[in-house]
């Protein structure tokens, strides 16, 4: 660490002489930093289109201001679509929290717990692949999957004698279907972060436990899940923090018009209207809106966190 109370010239000659002896280190830094940059900061100048008659052949510093400066927000707010989306996001997004989060705990936990080193890099691999799928291979394997024609949910229902489902066309069923698809290419991927964190459970706690009398099931309720709360908790907050954001990609390829209803999603629907439709500053002022709605939800969990689990991102 560098110390605080030497002079300016020292300090400032001690930093040099830190970044010199690391700067292999910094440069790993560079292509991650650049990435930000360009995909995450420049972008953010875009966001005056939401106040601007935006078009394409005046660009975004040639197009007008709107007049009055919120009409594309008050346009948002007024379209019977808006509470559709928010609220489609909200709930599929609670649902992807309380049935899909815990998932990688519980794969985390079993993989531990395997004894034979080949097995558990077998189960890792395994588990880990659908990860590195493109959403389109996965959307089209359920699509098979669930279809009526061949397709493998409505053969074995047929040997019940229940008649071929639409799955993909019925929107009672459509979110569950998001939900089984997600955990199934993301929930062993999700597990790295748990698998990580469990390394650093002293060992000689189930050492102890074990001498006392402790099954697996008290370990890991006494261990193992403390010992994962303070990673939880992040998950927790991140996954909260982005309560109004879903991965389009999914959506797109598993979704038609009969299921907009429980299946259009914020991010679906700037892509169909911003993109399909050219309503750019309709689509940024609803990109805005959840944006700032986003930042309001991270603030106000990570104080839930730090009131009644003593810890939070900030």
């Amino acid at each position: 660490m560098l110390p605080t109370k030497l002079p300016a010239v020292k300090r400032k000659q001690k930093l040099l002489d830190y970044l010199r002896s690391n700067y292999d280190l910094y440069l790993f830094l560079v292509p991650g930093l650049l990435a930000l940059v360009i995909f995450k900061y420049i972008p953010i100048l875009g966001i005056s289109v939401a106040f601007k008659d935006f078009t394409l052949r005046e660009g975004i510093i040639g197009s007008p201001w709107a007049n009055p400066w919120f009409l594309h927000f008050q346009t948002l707010f007024a379209l019977p679509q808006f509470i559709r989306v928010v609220t489609n996001t909200l709930i599929i997004n609670l649902y992807m929290l309380v049935f899909q989060w815990p998932i990688p705990i519980i794969l985390a936990i079993a993989i531990s717990e395997i004894g034979s080193m080949g097995y558990k890099r077998v189960a890792q691999t395994v588990t880990y692949m659908p990860h590195f799928l493109s959403w389109v291979v996965v959307g089209a394997i359920f699509i098979d999957i669930l279809s009526t024609q061949n397709g493998l949910v409505n053969i074995v229902l047929g040997w019940f004698g229940v008649e071929p489902v639409l799955f993909l066309a019925r929107p009672p069923l459509f979110r569950p279907i998001l939900v089984i698809s997600q955990a199934w290419k993301e929930s062993g991927w999700a597990s790295i972060i748990y698998l990580a964190a469990l390394q650093s459970i002293d060992p000689q706690l189930y050492d102890a436990a074990r001498i006392d009398g402790a099954t697996k099931m008290q370990q890991v309720w006494r261990i193992t899940l403390p010992g994962l709360l303070s990673t939880m908790v992040f998950v927790v907050l991140l996954r909260i923090a982005r309560a109004l954001d879903y991965n389009v990609q999914q959506i797109i390829m598993l979704y038609n018009p009969l299921v907009y209803e429980r299946g259009d999603v914020i991010s679906s629907y700037i892509y169909r209207v911003g993109l399909q439709q050219l309503k750019f500053s309709l689509t940024t002022a609803l990109g805005v809106f959840k944006g700032l709605i986003g930042l309001l939800m991270v603030v106000f969990s990570n104080y839930l966190a730090r009131r009644f689990a003593g810890r939070g991102l900030f």
